[in-house]
């Protein structure tokens, strides 16, 4: 279906060349042909008015005119009184050239994917609220470029916000305002690149995405293991890394809380080492059955760097996140950010800013907790009804959970029998290093799934599992 332009005036580019004594509606005539048989202009696409051309050609209204009249009747453009001249279904029009695409494969209508948020709970009238709010209250400097680490009200709000919910050490100059988390992480590896780091442990299980990304940054990542307590500190001094990616507050995949003495002997080894702690704070909003843990940057600021956005508390559509960088680092990743992309969309900045200081960000995120809390007790209930071995953890916070299945069930088998059926699944062993399918485990996301569709996807594979 053809793009459907509102007005008159949809811009077309024309070349005309006056000096080549060619005449200028012959000129005309050959570029609107080649643009509709080269599919720049699709079938039913709306012109310019004639009026509208002949201005932005500094040419008589007469002369475009007489062009259109012209195509029409060659059958390349239609017109009907009262309406606009269109690009007619002409059989000299040739689509643009198109690429083989990858067949697709259809997504599952029950999907236990990780890592996505409640979408439909997107508090749409509150961010309309607070965008209206930054474009009313956005000062003429502010529509400048700006510091590239943020807007100052953002960077205080989001002090004022950490210190209060996450017990973080933080001041506004440290932090930094980036495009998600993706932005965050390739700013602080590039940064401590350039400060002479060549080698990251990373969580395993975990997400193997830092391999390419450290890589990129001309650094070595090396896995760590994690048990129930979190990352081995033992194991990870053994690595000679001088850095390291953590989740401590719900590690991601299998949902541990590193424990306090591990805690404690990770910042031992951060000061020992010189080494740099990178904090993923992912889902800590998101609690159930435990006491609030505070991020671990409140114990070291000067070796933790911490990592946040609001793709999981909002949507990642958002593309808004931040770092809280040690002082030590600040220069650099400041410098780094600047040529990166002369810093993040201001308009937005100060709609986050509005919203959380008007309470509508704590209220949406103790409501989601309650939505969150209600599906994970479906899952918890269903699986404990219809699959009675299969045992679960990672429960204490967020919105995914852990489920061991009995000796002698294939991870890959579970999976593929599931996607027949029409449930997605993923399988611990993605997460980890090695590959191993052993015990069999299965990541289930539930944060985008109402309670009947948990349900109903766990009721139709509950022989599977």
């Amino acid at each position: 279906m053809p793009l459907q332009w509102t007005g008159l005036g949809p811009e077309v580019l024309i070349r005309l060349d006056r000096e080549s004594g060619e005449a200028l509606r012959v000129q005309l005539e050959r570029e609107l042909r080649g643009a509709i048989r080269d599919g720049r202009l699709a079938p039913g696409q709306q012109l310019p008015s004639s009026r509208l051309l002949a201005v932005d050609l500094g040419v008589s209204r007469g002369l475009v005119t007489e062009c259109y009249s012209q195509l029409q009747a060659e059958g390349f453009l239609t017109t009907r009184a009262g309406s606009a001249t269109r690009v007619a279904q002409a059989p000299q029009q040739q689509p643009l050239a198109s690429r083989p695409t990858a067949p697709r494969v259809p997504r599952p209508t029950i999907d236990f994917a990780t890592g996505v948020p409640d979408l439909t709970s997107f508090p749409r009238a509150d961010w309309a609220w607070a965008l209206r709010e930054s474009c009313r209250r956005a000062s003429v400097a502010e529509l400048g470029y700006g510091d590239p680490r943020g807007t100052t009200v953002l960077r205080e709000v989001l002090s004022a916000y950490l210190r209060r919910v996450r017990a973080a050490a933080v001041d506004p100059e440290q932090v930094l305002v980036c495009a998600g988390f993706a932005q965050g992480i390739n700013l602080a590896l590039q940064t401590l690149a350039r400060h002479g780091v060549r080698r990251l442990a990373i969580e395993d299980p975990g997400d193997d995405d830092y391999i390419a990304i450290a890589a990129r940054s001309g650094i070595e990542a090396v896995p760590v293991p994690v048990d129930e307590q979190g990352v081995d500190v033992e194991a990870l001094t053994a690595t000679g890394a001088r850095a390291l990616v953590i989740t401590p507050t719900h590690q991601f995949p299998t949902g541990v809380a590193l424990a306090p003495e591990r805690r404690r002997a990770l910042v031992r080894w951060a000061t020992e080492q010189d080494a740099m702690v990178i904090e993923d704070d992912y889902d800590a909003e998101f609690r159930y059955d435990r006491e609030p843990v505070g991020a671990l940057q409140g114990l070291a600021p000067n070796r933790v760097m911490l990592l946040g956005t609001v793709s999981k508390s909002l949507a990642p559509a958002l593309r808004i996140g931040w770092v809280v960088c040690p002082p030590a680092l600040l220069t650099v990743m400041s410098e780094e950010k600047a040529l990166m992309d002369r810093g993040s969309p201001t308009l937005e900045q100060l709609a986050l800013a509005a919203l959380i200081e008007s309470g509508r960000y704590d209220r949406h995120l103790r409501r989601m907790r309650a939505v969150y809390g209600r599906r994970r007790d479906a899952l918890i209930a269903t699986l404990e009804a219809r699959c009675p071995g299969v045992t679960l953890h990672g429960l204490a916070a967020g919105f995914h959970a852990v489920a061991r299945l009995p000796a002698g069930r294939g991870e890959a088998t579970v999976i593929s029998e599931a996607f027949e059926r029409s449930v997605g699944l993923q399988g611990m062993s993605r997460y980890r290093s090695s590959g191993a399918t052993q015990p069999t485990e299965l990541v289930l996301g539930f944060g985008d799934l109402s309670e009947e569709a948990i349900e109903r996807g766990i009721t139709l594979i509950s022989d599977l599992l």
